[in-house]
């Protein structure tokens, strides 16, 4: 079974919504999936798939009131089951240690080809620990700077946590990274590959058990709600602040348009591959889906075959993200058709689009008036 954890650093992205609809990808590829909300503090992927909440869920679980194969529900999608969270029961979003470790081995037990487990935003311990199930865990963010910025400090704290548990109390390298967290600028300027040259000369043994494990993570990134195929620019910036700080490579999974399908698609509690198979969103859920099936599945500590070429990987971002765009640019006059997208949006969406452009020549003058005054006083000069 492979364990495809999906997190974000922020909430709003769009984790869910993936979460959902890969999991019912997968099923219709004939996939045995389980899928789990882990967000503990905010349950509610069950409104995404439709799915009825009974008595049985994690939080009942987790305080001895049912039994664990009693919690994994059917659902009306093909192969796939359901396990609910419950934000109803509070103190679920600090499990104790006994419990994280009672529930991450039943998670190991599941039957099934493919655990999805839909994190909680942000990078509170369990869920840095949930992440962490898999060296392929899935990132989703979105083009803002906020949300770009979140998503490195996530894969920052994952690989930060990583480290951690990787020297075990008592150890050199784990009273190294004890000093370490005592100074809140050492934290703040975090540059992995310089505190692993210095774990190396303190505890070389562990060191090199980390350098190992470093090797086998390998998060994957996608990218939702883009506007333009210029948006695909910022996976290539998330990717080179992973090399060039964290001494990481991570690999380009997909990326996804901004759609207002989803959002009807949700209030009819539809997945939107169910709602709207053919459309843009739909078809790039497919293609994440493809790669997820077609990759090696990897274990941390164990040994893998397959080497990833993860620089290649993001030169496909911005062919999927042009291909997409010319699709959805295609599509328009079908959904006015349809009555699915209104004149009136669509003369809104010119609007933004005609601002936009606007924006862009007042900021190509401006670097051409500052180009020119270069220039002159270089002249001068």
């Amino acid at each position: 079974m492979q364990i495809l954890p999906i997190a974000s650093g922020k909430g709003g992205v769009g984790k869910s919504l993936l979460s959902a609809n890969l999991a019912i990808a997968l099923g219709q590829a004939g996939k045995k999936v389980v899928l789990a909300d882990l967000d503990l503090g905010a349950s509610n992927l069950h409104l995404a798939i439709g799915q009825t909440i009974k008595n049985n869920s994690i939080g009942t679980y987790l305080t001895d009131k049912t039994q664990f194969k009693d919690i994994i529900e059917p659902t009306e999608y093909e192969n796939v089951s359901f396990i609910a969270g419950d934000s109803q029961i509070p103190g679920l979003t600090s499990l104790k240690a006994a419990q994280k470790e009672k529930l991450v081995r039943n998670f190991r037990n599941i039957d099934a080809d493919f655990l999805v487990l839909d994190l909680g935003a942000g990078t509170h311990q369990i869920i840095l620990d949930m992440f962490l199930q898999s060296p392929q865990g899935i990132l989703v963010t979105s083009p803002t700077v906020t949300a770009t910025l979140d998503g490195y400090l996530f894969l920052k704290n994952s690989v930060f946590r990583l480290m951690y548990t990787t020297f075990k109390r008592g150890s050199s390298g784990y009273e190294y990274l004890e000093n370490l967290k005592k100074s809140s600028e050492s934290m703040k300027n975090l540059y992995i590959p310089k505190i692993t040259e210095e774990l190396a000369k303190v505890d070389p043994k562990n060191t090199a058990a980390f350098k190992t494990r470093m090797r086998q993570f390998r998060p994957r990134l996608v990218l939702n709600m883009i506007d333009d195929p210029k948006d695909a620019d910022r996976a290539q910036r998330i990717r080179n602040s992973c090399t060039q700080y964290l001494g990481m490579e991570i690999e380009y999974l997909g990326l996804m348009y901004r759609d207002h399908l989803q959002d009807k698609a949700l209030a009819s509690r539809l997945p939107v591959i169910i709602y709207k198979p053919h459309s843009v969103l739909a078809q790039a859920i497919y293609r994440i889906a493809e790669k997820v099936i077609a990759a090696e599945p990897r274990e941390f500590d164990k040994e893998f075959t397959e080497t990833i070429d993860a620089a290649s990987s993001f030169s496909f971002a911005e062919d999927d993200a042009n291909n997409d765009y010319q699709f959805k640019l295609s599509g328009i006059d079908d959904l006015i058709a349809g009555g699915e997208l209104k004149t009136s949006e669509l003369i809104e969406m010119i609007k933004n689009q005609q601002y936009e452009l606007t924006q862009i020549k007042k900021e190509n003058l401006l670097l051409k008036s500052k180009i020119v005054r270069a220039v002159k006083q270089g002249f001068k000069l």
